[in-house]
């Protein structure tokens, strides 16, 4: 009869659950069951891939199995994340990604994939600021000059900033939008096309890594006006936030994250999670961090997703504004 029929389908699902749930309970138990790979959507020698090689050198000691950095860089980080959408939700195959991830979606007009449904966020491992700075040439020292000068021009003036999508341009287009200012984007592939028009002043500012621009800003070459996160920098203690020289709520840290497949079972990014948290609390690993301007930094999975999908919304509110579509 009908109700026998669904007590039958009832207790048929009722196992399958069980199973999965045994399954995905057995996968973790043993999990790492083979060498894993951390996918990077950069070329070797960038921030982000020197964060990811710390990443794997200690996961591979934690979980006694190697964990293989992968760079494939191309399409702004699209063919890295298609890779770990396209691999078995088993936590063997992971990409670490740079802020710009949470642009993608907006940015391009089409893409194979969506971050917030088809990756989960598994740690975060660092934030990074970055730093508006300008040739000499221009004469102005601090942000409000800066400000001053530019609403002078109504035509405005360049930025520079690494590849479209990226914290760094979007960071110049935020601010342009936030303070009536003309700033005009000249893309670059990568910061180090950046830096010889830069520090020759064909270029007059830019938005890069504090790390990279150090040494310019304290050998004189080029002079900080402002950086991006909402505390000042330990790499440029001087330079003061864009936030406190005027621009309120201006925010735009690079965050370094670790993604696994959306269907990876819950125990594995748990475990994966608590194996970063353990080793981001090391001396060693913290002070590695800092030297590439990168702060150590630890959150749970709930709040990772929470975080994650803050910063798509804040991205997307940019782009749409800035008119900006990668057909």
């Amino acid at each position: 009869n009908v109700n026998e029929n669904l007590a039958m389908r009832t207790l048929a699902m009722a196992c399958l659950l069980l199973a999965w749930w045994g399954a995905a309970t057995a996968a973790s138990d043993v999990y790492p069951a083979r060498p894993m790979r951390l996918i990077v959507g950069v070329p070797p020698g960038g921030t982000t891939d020197i964060v990811a090689r710390l990443v794997a050198a200690r996961l591979s000691d934690r979980f006694g199995r190697a964990v293989v950095v992968d760079n494939r860089s191309g399409a702004s980080g699209i063919l890295a994340i298609q890779l770990v959408v396209n691999s078995q939700p088993d936590g063997h195959t992971l990409l670490i990604s740079g802020s710009s991830i949470t642009a993608i979606g907006s940015l391009y007009a089409k893409v194979p994939f969506d971050v917030a449904k088809d990756l989960v966020p598994v740690a975060f491992v660092a934030t990074s600021a970055f730093v508006l700075v300008a040739h000499p040439s221009l004469q102005v020292t601090t942000l409000r000059d800066f400000f001053a000068y530019v609403k002078a021009r109504p035509e405005g003036i360049h930025f520079a900033a690494s590849s479209p999508g990226t914290i760094q341009h979007l960071s110049g287009e935020m601010l342009k939008r936030m303070t009536g200012i003309n700033l005009n984007y000249v893309p670059y592939k990568g910061t180090g096309a950046v830096m010889p028009d830069l520090l020759a002043g064909r270029v007059p500012v830019a938005f890069e890594n504090v790390v990279t621009m150090r040494p310019h800003v304290l050998g004189g070459a080029l002079r900080g006006l402002g950086v991006t996160s909402t505390t000042r920098s330990a790499v440029l203690p001087d330079v003061p936030t864009i936030a406190e020289s005027g621009v309120s709520g201006f925010q735009a840290n690079g965050r370094f994250t670790i993604f696994a497949h959306s269907r990876t079972p819950p125990q594995i990014v748990e475990r994966l999670n608590n194996e970063v948290s353990g080793f981001i609390k090391e001396t060693e690993f913290r002070d590695r961090l800092i030297a590439q301007g990168a702060e150590p930094v630890n959150a749970k999975p709930a709040e990772l997703k929470t975080a994650v999908a803050a910063e798509i919304a804040q991205w997307g509110k940019v782009i749409r504004e800035a008119g900006l579509r990668i057909e």
